[in-house]
């Protein structure tokens, strides 16, 4: 998978997950102890997050890191 396309895709899943969830953007920050605007910086693929940043975001979703990359997986063609 194209480094873009990867990146774009986990913004992707990261907002589905997050409106699923019915997290505004600023509630869903303040969860995963994040800004706001990075948070729709990542939901619009122009953020290369870390491991570390990925756990957060992982966690305040209520899932596992593992789980995260899985749902990525998933919707990935």
């Amino acid at each position: 998978m194209a480094r873009e396309a990867l990146v774009r895709g986990f913004g992707e899943t990261v907002r589905r997950l997050r409106l699923e969830r019915d997290y505004s953007q600023e509630r869903f920050a303040e969860l995963c102890g994040l800004h706001r605007t990075y948070i729709g910086s990542i939901e619009r693929g122009e953020k290369v997050v870390t491991i570390v940043t990925a756990d957060k975001l992982a966690r305040a979703l209520g899932i596992s890191l593992t789980g995260l990359f899985a749902e990525l997986e998933r919707e990935q063609p």
